[in-house]
């Protein structure tokens, strides 16, 4: 019993598990996030822009005594279009612009004389091999 209780341990301080946690919990306070600036300010927005009191659940229309209620799905609509829009500025482009900084760094970076002997090795075996192939 130990043992498994060991092995369960490792298994939750593994970092694949810790930062999959992290990830979750930040996901959720995310959302948490998102959902009030849609509610709070968005929806809000609209509401004021078509002249509405800004929440759209209630909405519907009636067709031979069939009720169609749009408004929920109008509100998870522009709730999943501002959490597309905030992932994308928010975090995708910031990350692609580190990153590009990053990989614009390491280009800049000169080569060492091990490296560039290495980079000379490589290039005259790349012209052995094709001269041998064209044979």
């Amino acid at each position: 019993m130990r043992r498994t209780f060991d092995e369960f341990l490792a298994f939750l301080m593994q970092a694949d598990t810790i930062t999959l946690a992290i990830a979750f919990v930040l996901g959720v306070a995310f959302t948490a996030l998102i959902g009030a600036i849609v509610g709070d300010l968005v929806t809000p927005v609209i509401g004021a822009i078509f002249g509405g009191r800004g929440k759209f659940g209630d909405l519907s229309f009636t067709i031979h005594g069939s009720v169609f209620k749009y408004g929920n799905l109008l509100d998870a609509a522009i709730t999943f279009l501002t959490v597309a829009a905030a992932a994308f500025f928010v975090v995708l482009k910031p990350y692609q612009a580190y990153s590009a900084r990053g990989a614009l760094a390491e280009a800049n970076v000169p080569l060492t004389t091990d490296q560039q002997l290495l980079a000379e090795i490589r290039n005259l075996l790349a012209e052995t091999v094709s001269r041998l192939s064209a044979r």
